[in-house]
């Protein structure tokens, strides 16, 4: 009462100008205490919430395939193991024959655990080999592209020593898929595309392109697409795991049965004769020395949360590095994606993917990585130290963190003479001279894509799987219908652009395919993963700080707009970088967009830039799960 007689005291006017400048103040107060609940109030997704388990991947039909590999009493990793299965047979963006790596939560133990289940150079694969072509790189296409087959290892190791059903039961849905799924537009419209690429290999052709000669010779979207010799295949892995059964084998020993007849039996001898028709490298004997690793990943601490990746044969610390570094500045009070916020990100993110560009490379061949340093927070706190506030710094370098684990660089003198890409020259890199045309190529390699697998069950198994390799256009391997890698890309032939992941037989390259957990008192707290390329680390970045600085759930995180950098050198094509170029959603506000240009960002827009993030959430307070699904892409999820 007393507030409405003072107002009464107002002329109507100045009771409505007044009652505006509250309102005003209330809005900016709620803006400034809770900046990211303006941002998603709603989501084009709903939250998957589930109290059993939760299956989510890149494509509907794979994920249920999880779903029904749940419902048959299968555990988490039997269920990533099925997805993995049936994308790997729907060509979603890989194939049977690349690669697989993944982090797999061991409630027994407690413990996260890594696969590395990625292929290796072939018997002949050196640099001067692909000098004496006169290539620069590995090409992007063809059987010389190819590493070892990994996926199958990848999948049948998993299954054997963490899953708990038979091969039967997790191949039984990409069986009946290879014997003809309606397959989806996007891999439809995708081979179609690259018909012209397909009809240089005799295997390809064959199954890719069904109407050879009409209009449109790829199959239509909702059309049977039939792969038999990938079934039969397939086939020959689950009789083999059978026999082994009849025989008196274990479980476990019976899978291994059916690992070493793709590797070393029937199988492997179709493949490396395939390949080799093709042009290829790959041996029988490459396929049976090789093997899947058993790993312990790297870890940081953010804020309480432990964060896992895989090692350094992936671009995984990368993000551990971008965070340690982060750690420095409060990037709550800047405000999400304020122009303040976006250059300290960029220029974090420039800092430790330099590190990557130069210092990553396969564990398991000399010279040894300094990861000990890399991941130390007294170089990050070093490295923090070189972001610009005012304006982007275009020449980031790699560090040199020897000296933080009580070492001498060995290779100061290659650091010295480094430059941030092979063919842009640093600094001096023009921007204006790039064509559109050169942009749009540049983006497609930068963005190569894959799938990502999220599972989880009431049972305390967690599994993150990253796979990739062998997309489309991929070489056929004979009458295996296993489609080859092209992962050899990502090597290089010059030790003076990373001395740690120079080509060689039996070493594998450092590849952008980057799973994540976090923990949180022990505990899970998130499973995330994306495909993309170069962008991955960059939106699993962005996703995890929005959970942890910005409050958003699993949903919102997964949407929310990131901002990708093209500073980095791709590690694909011709490995080049763009320094200062920017992505940023079209909802990007135009004083942030001017601000950004006055710290010299070449700006791009994209009406989406999540990046197609699958996640899952640990909500410990009711003990159910919370998942998430983009809107970026075709990724699809089921819970119960």
């Amino acid at each position: 009462m007393k507030m409405n007689k003072k107002l009464s005291a107002f002329p109507s006017g100045e009771i409505s100008a007044t009652r505006h400048s509250i309102a005003v103040f209330i809005l900016l107060l709620i803006i400034i205490v809770a900046p990211n609940s303006f941002y998603a109030q709603r989501t084009v997704k709903p939250v998957l919430h589930g109290r059993h388990w939760v299956a989510i991947t890149g494509k509907p039909l794979a994920a249920t395939a999880g779903a029904m590999t749940f419902q048959k009493g299968g555990n988490a990793v039997d269920a990533a193991c099925a997805m993995l299965a049936a994308t790997s047979t729907m060509w979603d963006t890989l194939s049977w024959g690349g690669e697989t790596q993944a982090l797999i939560y061991n409630p027994k133990t407690g413990k996260v655990i890594g696969i590395n289940a990625l292929g290796v150079a072939p018997t002949g694969a050196t640099a001067e080999f692909y000098k004496k072509k006169k290539m620069k790189y590995a090409p992007e296409h063809g059987a010389l592209a190819a590493v070892t087959p990994g996926t199958p290892g990848g999948i049948l190791v998993m299954l054997a020593e963490y899953g708990k059903l038979s091969l039967k039961d997790i191949l039984e849905p990409a069986i009946e898929m290879a014997d003809g799924y309606p397959i989806e537009a996007q891999a439809a419209n995708a081979i179609e595309r690259e018909k012209k690429r397909l009809k240089e290999w005799r295997n390809s052709r064959a199954v890719m392109l069904p109407h050879l000669g009409q209009t449109r010779e790829a199959p239509s979207a909702g059309e049977i697409f039939r792969q038999p010799d990938l079934a039969a295949t397939l086939r020959k892995l689950v009789e083999t795991e059978r026999q082994s059964l009849v025989q008196g084998k274990n479980r476990k020993d019976a899978i291994y049965a059916a690992y070493d007849r793709f590797y070393k039996g029937d199988i492997a001898r179709e493949i490396a004769r395939g390949t080799q028709e093709e042009g290829g490298l790959i041996t029988v004997k490459d396929l049976a020395n090789w093997k899947v690793r058993i790993e312990e990943p790297v870890k940081t601490t953010y804020k309480g949360v432990e964060v896992y990746k895989l090692t350094h044969w992936t671009q995984g610390p990368a993000m551990l590095q971008a965070l340690n570094i982060l750690e420095n500045f409060d990037l709550k009070s800047m405000g999400f994606n304020s122009a303040r916020y976006v250059n300290t990100i960029y220029q974090a993110m420039s800092l430790a993917f330099a590190d990557r560009d130069f210092y990553y490379g396969d564990p398991y061949f000399a010279p040894v990585e300094p990861i000990e340093g890399l991941l130390s927070k007294p170089y990050a706190k070093e490295r923090s130290k070189l972001i610009n506030m005012e304006r982007n710094d275009p020449a980031i370098k790699p560090g040199d963190p020897y000296p933080f684990q009580n070492q001498i660089n060995p290779y100061r003198n290659l650091l010295e003479k480094w430059q941030s890409s092979p063919s842009n020259r640093g600094s001096g890199f023009n921007q204006d001279a790039v064509s559109s045309s050169s942009h749009e190529q540049f983006d497609k390699s930068f963005y190569s894509g894959t799938t990502s697998i999220e599972a989880a069950d009431a049972e305390g198994w967690v599994v993150s799987v990253t796979p990739s390799g062998g997309w489309i256009p991929a070489v056929i391997a004979g009458k295996s219908g296993i489609g080859l890698s092209q992962r050899a890309q990502s090597f290089v032939l010059d030790a003076s652009e990373n001395p740690f992941n120079v080509i060689e037989p039996g070493k594998r390259p450092r590849v952008t395919l980057t799973p994540t957990l976090a923990l949180k008192e022990g505990k899970p707290f998130l499973s995330v993963a994306v495909q993309g390329g170069d962008s991955q680390d960059q939106n699993l970045l962005q996703f995890f700080l929005n959970v942890v600085e910005f409050g958003m759930n699993v949903q919102e995180a997964t949407e929310a707009p990131n901002i990708n950098s093209f500073q980095m050198r791709s590690s694909f094509g011709a490995h080049e970088s763009r320094p200062g170029r920017i992505l940023l959603a079209n909802s990007m506000p135009q004083w942030t967009r001017n601000e950004l240009k006055k710290m010299g960002y070449d700006l791009t827009f994209e009406e989406r830039t999540s990046g197609p993030i699958n996640a899952i959430f640990f909500d410990r307070e009711h003990n159910t799960f919370w998942g998430g699904s983009s809107n970026h892409g075709e990724d699809y999820g089921i819970a119960w």
